[in-house]
């Protein structure tokens, strides 16, 4: 059984990421490296603010949609920053 992750990172200018993966110390590496979404890549160093575990691919995917679709006051409380 694998693992998924739905992860939010804080970018250097401030800004929330979220992602999707099945190896979230990977990833997070990527992302720190400037090799991982465009998004991120000109807004290192990052860090790993908030992750959420799930059993399936499916679940994990909707889950970060539903991440993505908040506002960034509600993405904030989420992650613990109020």
């Amino acid at each position: 059984m694998s693992e998924h992750f739905v992860y939010v990172l804080e970018c250097a200018d401030g800004s929330l990421y979220t992602g999707y993966t099945t190896d979230l110390e990977r990833r997070v590496a990527e992302h720190d490296a400037g090799e991982g979404a465009k998004y991120t890549r000109g807004r290192t160093p990052v860090d790993l603010v908030y992750h959420e575990r799930y059993e399936t691919r499916s679940a994990a995917m909707s889950r970060e949609y539903e991440i993505k679709e908040l506002t960034r006051a509600q993405k904030e409380r989420l992650v613990g920053f109020e």
